[in-house]
């Protein structure tokens, strides 16, 4: 496998794990970037821009990052919060007031953002038609009556997360998530992320910057060994866990252009692996001048909120305000590492104390929800790096 780009020096051992995940994890496409104290250390992408074709994958091809989305999203509240726009202890409807019908008066902005809010289902899944609407998802869940007793106890919201999380940024900045996004954060910094791909970044995926998504397996299955009460609890079609993954059923086509252009906080955003790693790198410090978090913040969002058996995901899962924290179910580079995989391989996180931003995008989607065996090989590499 012919791995392109460049390592600064120590980090040479990543190059080898990135060029293995290839040759025994079966990757078919990705890239790998990771910065250190806002300079970028480990630039890498190799295999094909589609997983289904030959073109190669070229700096700058791009991927739908799934659950990856979720941590980029966050930093949206999260700097409302610091501008004094969005109290994190506020109920969700003073500021959207149609939420708080059947039972969600005490559901507050902050039970959205550390997965304690009750609502991770739809009785009556959206179609996807509906889920593109924008208007659609948020209806939907202010109809939705909790699961459970808001705030006293956390569970995966796969799909609603987002719908919550885009509501309340268009009711208190009169845009959604992905345009404040464009113009607040990937436009400053230069990033290369999009949560809604606009058309002319679309047109130019034909020739190389977007690429084909599909899902991979390695000859001989996983190297990781699922865990059999998740693998039970999706396969069981009662269960919180098939019910919050299937709120858009069925799910729609990822390559569908339609779909790209849409605004799914929660599932959907484009990012190259540097654009995903610079975020990150500008949340725990400066990246060519800016910076997105202070201190006060980025103690914030890494500050634990929910931990402990997820009532979704069945296993132990560790959240702070939008990010997943490092844990048993999505291991980082260290304790105080905060981030978010997506289902299926994609990963993103910052680690303050080493100063380290990771992002890895691949077009060949696994089973895994959120320790993927090829982002885990990566971040053991760069922690030995360090």
């Amino acid at each position: 496998m012919d791995v392109n780009g460049a390592v600064a020096e120590g980090f040479e051992p990543v190059r080898d794990v990135f060029a293995r995940n290839f040759e025994t994890l079966g990757d078919r496409g990705a890239a790998l970037a990771v910065y250190r104290d806002g300079h970028k250390v480990v630039d890498l992408w190799a295999g094909t821009r589609d997983i289904d074709g030959t073109e190669p994958w070229r700096r700058g091809t791009a991927q739908i990052v799934r659950s990856a989305t979720k941590g980029v999203a966050a930093v949206v509240p999260l700097l409302l919060h610091r501008r004094g726009e969005l109290d994190l202890d506020a109920p969700v409807a003073e500021y959207w007031p149609e939420f708080k019908a059947r039972g969600k008066e005490r559901v507050l902005v902050r039970h959205v953002l550390n997965h304690r809010a009750g609502l991770p289902l739809l009785d009556r899944p959206l179609t996807p038609e509906e889920s593109l609407d924008p208007l659609k998802g948020p209806e939907a869940v202010a109809a939705q009556a909790p699961v459970w007793e808001p705030g006293t106890d956390h569970g995966y919201h796969a799909l609603t997360y987002g719908w919550m999380l885009d509501e309340l940024v268009r009711r208190v900045t009169g845009i959604g998530a992905g345009a404040w996004i464009a113009r607040e954060i990937a436009g400053p910094l230069g990033a290369a992320f999009w949560l809604g791909l606009p058309a002319e970044e679309e047109a130019a995926g034909r020739t190389g910057r977007v690429g084909r998504v599909e899902g991979a397996e390695p000859a001989g299955g996983l190297r990781a060994r699922p865990k059999r009460s998740v693998t039970e609890a999706y396969d069981d079609p009662d269960s919180l866990t098939r019910r919050a993954f299937a709120a858009i059923t069925p799910f729609p086509d990822q390559n569908d252009p339609a779909y790209r252009a849409s605004a799914l906080p929660a599932t959907n955003g484009i990012a190259t692996a540097d654009g995903l790693a610079r975020v990150y790198a500008a949340l725990i410090g400066e990246v060519d001048g800016v910076r997105l978090f202070d201190p006060a913040t980025v103690a914030l969002a890494r500050t634990e909120e929910s931990a402990g058996p997820d009532r979704v995901l069945v296993v132990n899962t560790r959240f702070g305000l939008g990010f997943m924290l490092h844990g048993s179910a999505s291991p980082f580079l260290a304790p105080g590492s905060f981030g978010h995989p997506g289902r299926g391989g994609s990963l993103g996180f910052a680690d303050p104390e080493s100063g380290i931003a990771f992002g890895y995008v691949t077009n060949g989607f696994r089973k895994t929800v959120t320790a993927d065996p090829r982002a885990q090989a990566l971040v053991r590499a760069v922690r030995a790096a360090l």
